[in-house]
Parts: structure tokens; C-alpha cells; sequence
């Protein structure tokens, strides 16, 4: 199967995105989906029997345009970076609207204040509004009858359906009253009510017909901005890297653009420059600003021999790095594609939506027409035929359409500025069940690198002079304490390392004999799950350094913010039952299972599972990807590795513990948004359509209330701009 991304231009409402999905699923091969808030199709497709020109044929033949999203041949283009065919048709739609709106809006508001008061009706206002009116009508509502004849020429009803025939009727029952009522005379006065029942032959409707086509208007307007500032966070996503790279050539630096970086190249980053790749450093030191990927705001120290990621700033030393990884292989292209990944997938309750919207319209048409019958019956032609236009305007689900889309959209795009990805938004709803969270110890609540805790005896001079020879991790965090001169002559044995240190045979590893004096020391280390090592001078027990893996500064707080959140923290780790259950102890942990190889991790996850919980696990590490697939929730730290972070439903791209506290709050935070926009959405139509068919809600009332519906539902998602981490330091 091939993949193929298809922009999508034309879609009004869910109902349309749900036609296209449709139409697309019906070829062979094909499996779609379509988003409406993000105006794309992501298409998995058989290339032996459809190509991307076929499948965008199939959208137009539903009536829309569509385009490929990559936008140039050699597929580098991202759909939603700045210029692209995305944001351009967005920015022209947008300009569009509000300059219909505005029209429309200067036209409607003398039509709606003459309406309304008696006093200001002159002689033949009616006919003035006529005109007004019309020019509102046609001009203003172009786009929903537009839209509303492309739709009925391929046999479809969508929400642009309602409001045309709302809008259309009032047009005609009006003109139909100034010509062949009593509403065309001159002096005729009208004043305004809330409801339809009081509607005569004498009742014109141009304000309704003006104003419903201005809010519909305000009210789209408002929701097209909203998707581009729902993306900005991708859009900043993709802006990021660096747009050329100085390389050096022949010993030469030459600037190139990045496009033309290879791996193996090695280019030079000078203070304040970006970082044009994700390389090695090779030469040079300096503090990294990664805040953009990882969302923390402390710059890193780097050096020889260590990573840097592309699109990163370099704070302040020259550095000269070697290119690892280009192109689509880089961190952040990976971020960009599992955001627009989660941002085109459709969330378990939106897929219901979409089922709810398609036999929504024609119910509603039905609906209408049942009262425009009972209203004939029991009233008059006039009430009758308003109520009918009411339920019409009323009942456009614009609201349940972009409920959990546009939420989706701001909460992962939030989440990647604060560098946690979200794979899909079926996760979020995994994050509401969790209630126990397993965290692997190493490189998650530890630091995953050793570092000298205690020192007994005056030998750490000696001993760091020593390791300075060796690659061994307990060998570097003692040399790492000392900034002394190599010892020479090194050697190693079974028992450690030895080398001559001005004059004196040192050697540095384990106990060789009776430890003397040291000997409680070397107990309790052990027992407190450090590792103790022996120094010895010209074979003479001179000390003992103690070494562990020390617990990250955060991690207490982080599983403080765990419980707070209402899970239960769970440790779980290879290493010893002395040195997990010390660590468990410093981060306020009290489940702890310790000394499980990899597959054991699974089975304490399954145990888990099986007494009722619902399980969220923390790693980093190959032996930790067994256990991210099998929990129920898996969180990777994207300091680890990538079979890890590829085993996961949520990447955190920091070392920081916090960040899973985060990632759930967030998700939690998701869900809750989509959970107030869909009860709003329905109760809003449950509770006023009713009321429209029993003729208590004219028809202008019934356009506001629809369109701030929308409005408020947009806004409310955008309030996940504003999440932040909940940060204590």
C-alpha cells in the first residue's frame, strides 16, 4: 500500500467531509479518511489499481477540488509550511468571507434597525429593504447556494442545504408579500417579534434574510481563521529548521542550501546560528538551546562525541558537527509527521459524529416540512411557512462538526510546542481510563548515567587521573569529578585498572582481600544500591568512591503530579531490589518490582491488567518496548530509542519525568474540551429545534444563535492554546 495526503477545498460541514470519505472508500484498494478541520484526506491506497491523479478525480467527481498535499514532484513540501496550497486557499477563503461579511453586514444593519422600529418606517421602507435585501441574498449567501446546487447535483444534502432553503424561503415569502399581500402597500408598519406565531400576510422577512446570511458569514469566517490558528503550532513545527548550512569542503566552508546536505557532511554552527541537521559534534563546545523540540527552556552543554538535533540553536561556542540524519529521517520531520498523522486521524467519538450528520439534514428537512403540515393545519399560512424556515436555520449542525476537530487540532499542536507528541486522538480517550502508571527506573526516574555520590579517603585525585584511560560509564563519571592529567603505564585486569600517578602504582575496581576500615562503607553502598569501588596506592587499601545512577531532580515531583492525577505509581526495573527500592524511596514511589528481564516487564503489565487496572507505562529503553506496546497507555522519552518511541501512543522529546504528567493532563484536558463542545453542540439543537417548530423562535434569532453556536464552540477549543506545564522549579 501506498500513502498519499489529498488537500481538500469546498468542504462547508462535516456532511461533506463525510460524502468525500465515502466516495473515496468505495475504490478498490482504497481505505480514507477525511478531516474536516484540517481540510485533507489521508489515503492509503493500492498502487496497481489507483495513483493520486485517479483519487483526486474521485474528489472532484463528489464535487470538490482537491490537490496533493506534498505540492511539488520530489514530495518535499509540507501542507501546512507558509506559502503552501493549503494555506493559500485558506487565506483567499478567509478574505472572501470577511469581505462578504462586511458587505453584507453594512447592507443588513439599516434593514434590521427600520425593521424593528416602527417610528423610522417611512413611506415604501418595505421596498428599499427589498433591494438591500437582495443584493445580501445573492451576493452574501452566494457561498451556501453555491455550495447548495453542488451538493443536489450529486444527490446530496448537507448543512448548506439548510441554511439556502432557510434563507431562500424568507426571501420568497417575502417577496411573495410585498407583491400579492398586503405588505407592498404604502404605510405599512411591522414591529418585530421573538416568534414566529404572530406572522401575517403583512410580514416581511428581508432582516431575517440579511442577518442569518451575515452571522452564517461572521460565523464561518471566524471558524476558517480558527483552523489556521489551530495549525500555527505545526506551521511553526515545520518553519523551524534551518534553511541553509555552512559545509565544509576541501577545508573550506561553503554555504549551501540544506536540501543539498548528506549524511556524512560535516558543517560548522557559530553562536546564535540553528543547528542545520541532526549530526555528532566533532569539534568544538557549547550550551544548546533545544527548546524548541523539547519545550524545556534550559540550554544543554554539548561536546565532542555527543548528539545535536536539527533546528536547535547554538547558544554559545563554534561547533563543527557531523551530519547522521537528513531529510524526512530528522527529529523534527518525525514530529511534523506524527502530528499531522494524529491531527488527520479521527478520534472514536468523532466517527460517530460524522454517522449522526449524515441522516441529520434530511431528518431535519423532514422535520421542517412536518411543521410547515401541523402549522397549516392549526395557523396560518404565514406562521406556518416562518416556523418551517426557523427549524431550517436552527438546525445546521455546524456546531457538532467541528467539535472534536478543531480540539484535536489545538490540543496536538499545544502538545508538540511543549514537545509531547501524541500519536493519535484515540489516545486521548485511553488517558481517561488510566489509573496505574509503570515506570522503568534507568534513564526514566534516574538520569541513566552514573556519577560519584560519596568518597572515602583522599584518593579521588588518584582514581580520576586513573579512569581517564578507560570507556567503562563507572570509569567516566570518577574521571568526569577531576580535571587532572592521565595516569601512564595503564593496564587492566579482572580486579580493575591500574596506572602509575606521580610516582604512585594506583589502582582503581574491586575489593582485592579484606576491606579494613571500609568495610561498613562497602556494606552500606551496596545495600543502598550504589557501587562501590576500592582504591588502592602501591597495593595499599587507600579508599572507597561510591557510584550510582542518581534519580533525575524532577522525578519526585513528577510522580507527586502522578498522584495528583489519581494514578497509582508503579516501579519497575532490572536492576537490583537494594537500588530500586532506594530510588522508590527518594521519588515517594511504594509499589516496586525489581531484578524482571524484559519479558518479565510484560507479564508484571499483564498481571496488572488483569487485577482490573488500566495501565500507563514509562520507558526509554530496547528492553522497554514489549512492555510500552503491551500497557494500555505507552509514554516513550525521546531521549531513548526509537524502537521504544515507535511502541508508544505518546513521545516526550525531554528527559523529564513531568512531561508524562503533562502529556496525560493534556490529553485529559482534550477530552474534556471535545466532551463540553459535543454537549453543547447537541443540546443546543435538541433543546431549540423544538422550540422553532412550535413557532416561538423567529427566524433571525434562530441564525444568531446558530452561528455563536459555532463561535463558541471554535473558541472554546482554542483554549488549549493556553495549557501549560505544571512546573514547580
Amino acid at each position: 500500500m501506498s500513502h498519499v495526503d489529498l488537500g481538500v477545498s469546498g468542504m462547508t460541514c462535516t456532511s461533506c467531509s463525510s460524502r468525500v470519505e465515502r466516495k473515496l472508500n468505495k475504490v478498490d484498494g482504497v481505505e480514507a479518511s477525511v478531516n474536516f478541520a484540517t481540510e485533507s484526506a489521508s489515503i492509503e491506497f493500492d498502487p496497481e489499481t489507483s495513483t493520486p491523479a485517479d483519487l483526486i478525480k474521485v474528489v472532484e467527481g463528489a464535487g470538490y477540488s482537491a490537490f496533493d498535499m506534498s505540492g511539488s514532484d520530489d514530495g518535499d513540501q509540507d501542507e501546512d509550511a507558509e506559502g503552501t496550497p493549503v494555506d493559500d486557499a485558506r487565506a483567499a477563503e478567509q478574505q472572501s468571507l470577511l469581505r462578504r461579511t462586511i458587505i453584507s453586514a453594512v447592507l443588513s444593519a439599516p434593514i434590521m434597525v427600520v425593521s424593528m422600529v416602527p417610528a423610522l418606517q417611512f413611506q415604501n421602507w418595505q421596498w428599499a429593504c427589498a433591494m438591500l435585501a437582495t443584493i445580501v441574498f445573492i451576493f452574501g449567501g452566494a457561498p451556501f447556494h453555491s455550495a447548495t446546487w453542488t451538493n443536489l447535483k450529486h444527490g446530496s444534502f448537507t448543512m448548506d442545504t439548510l441554511i439556502s432553503m432557510g434563507t431562500s424561503a424568507a426571501y420568497l415569502w417575502s417577496l411573495y408579500a410585498l407583491f400579492f399581500g398586503n405588505a407592498g402597500e404604502p404605510g405599512m408598519t411591522m414591529s418585530m417579534s421573538w416568534s414566529s406565531s404572530s406572522a401575517e400576510m403583512d410580514h416581511i422577512y428581508f432582516e431575517s434574510v440579511g442577518m442569518v446570511i451575515t452571522f452564517l458569514l461572521l460565523g464561518r469566517w471566524f471558524e476558517v481563521k480558527a483552523k489556521g490558528q489551530s495549525s500555527e503550532a505545526l506551521r511553526t513545527l515545520l518553519s523551524m529548521g534551518a534553511k541553509e548550512a555552512s559545509v565544509l569542503r576541501d577545508g573550506k566552508e561553503k554555504r549551501i542550501p540544506i536540501s543539498q546536505l548528506q549524511v556524512g557532511d560535516i558543517f560548522v554552527v557559530r553562536p546564535g546560528e540553528k543547528i542545520a541537521t541532526d549530526g555528532e559534534v566533532v569539534s568544538g563546545n557549547s550550551a544548546v538551546d533545544a527548546s524548541m523540540i523539547t519545550g524545556e527552556s534550559v540550554p544543554e552543554e554539548v561536546g565532542v562525541g555527543d548528539t545535536v538535533t536539527g533546528a536547535t540553536i547554538n547558544a554559545s561556542g563554534k561547533l563543527e558537527v557531523k551530519a547522521t540524519q537528513v531529510g524526512e529521517d530528522t527529529v523534527l520531520s518525525q514530529m511534523a509527521t506524527l502530528v499531522t498523522n494524529a491531527q488527520a486521524s479521527k478520534a472514536p467519538v468523532q466517527r460517530l459524529v460524522d454517522r449522526i450528520a449524515q441522516v441529520f439534514v434530511p431528518v431535519v428537512i423532514g422535520i421542517s416540512v412536518l411543521t410547515l403540515l401541523v402549522h397549516l393545519i392549526f395557523g396560518g399560512v404565514a406562521p406556518a411557512f416562518i416556523a418551517a424556515v426557523s427549524v431550517l436555520i436552527i438546525a445546521c449542525p455546524c456546531a457538532l462538526g467541528l467539535a472534536t476537530p478543531t480540539a484535536i487540532l489545538v490540543g496536538t499542536g499545544r502538545g508538540a510546542q511543549l514537545g509531547l507528541l501524541i500519536k493519535g486522538p484515540e489516545i486521548l480517550e485511553s488517558t481517561k481510563q488510566v489509573d496505574t502508571i509503570v515506570m522503568d527506573k534507568t534513564g526514566t526516574v534516574t538520569a541513566g548515567e552514573m556519577s560519584v555520590t560519596a568518597v572515602h579517603g583522599d584518593v579521588l585525585d588518584y582514581a580520576a587521573a586513573v579512569e581517564r584511560n578507560s570507556e567503562h560509564p563507572i570509569a567516566q563519571a570518577i574521571a568526569r569529578e577531576r580535571d587532572v592529567e592521565p595516569g601512564t603505564d595503564f593496564s587492566t585486569s579482572t580486579a580493575g585498572v591500574e596506572a602509575t600517578v606521580d610516582g604512585v602504582r594506583v589502582g582503581v575496581g574491586k575489593p582485592r582481600g579484606d576491606l579494613g576500615p571500609y568495610a561498613e562503607a562497602f556494606r552500606e553502598a551496596e545495600a543502598a544500591g550504589a557501587t562501590p569501588v576500592a582504591v588502592y596506592l602501591d597495593d595499599e587499601l587507600a579508599g572507597l568512591i561510591e557510584v550510582r545512577d542518581t534519580v533525575k531532580p524532577t522525578s519526585a515531583e513528577a510522580v507527586q503530579q502522578m498522584k495528583q492525577l489519581g494514578l497509582t505509581s508503579h516501579l519497575l526495573t532490572g536492576d537490583n531490589e537494594g537500588a530500586a527500592k532506594r530510588v522508590a524511596e527518594e521519588v515517594g514511589i511504594t509499589e516496586v518490582t525489581a531484578g524482571v528481564i524484559p519479558e518479565e516487564k510484560v507479564d508484571v503489565i499483564k498481571k496488572l491488567q488483569s487485577e482490573g487496572h488500566n495501565v500507563a507505562m514509562v520507558g526509554d529503553g530496547v528492553n522497554d518496548a514489549a512492555a510500552l506496546a503491551q500497557a494500555d497507555l505507552g509514554l516513550a522519552m525521546g531521549a531513548g530509542t526509537d524502537v521504544a518511541i515507535e511502541a508508544s501512543d505518546i513521545t516526550l522529546m525531554n528527559g523529564d519525568l513531568r512531561s508524562a504528567a503533562d502529556a496525560i493532563r493534556l490529553s485529559r484536558r482534550t477530552l474534556q474540551i471535545i466532551k463540553g463542545n459535543l454537549f453543547w453542540a447537541f443540546a443546543y439543537n435538541i433543546i431549540l429545534i423544538p422550540v422553532a417548530a412550535f413557532g416561538l423562535l423567529n427566524p433571525l434569532f434562530a441564525g444568531i444563535a446558530m452561528a455563536l453556536s459555532s463561535v463558541f464552540v471554535v473558541s472554546n477549543s482554542l483554549r488549549l492554546r493556553k495549557f501549560s506545564s505544571q512546573r514547580y522549579d
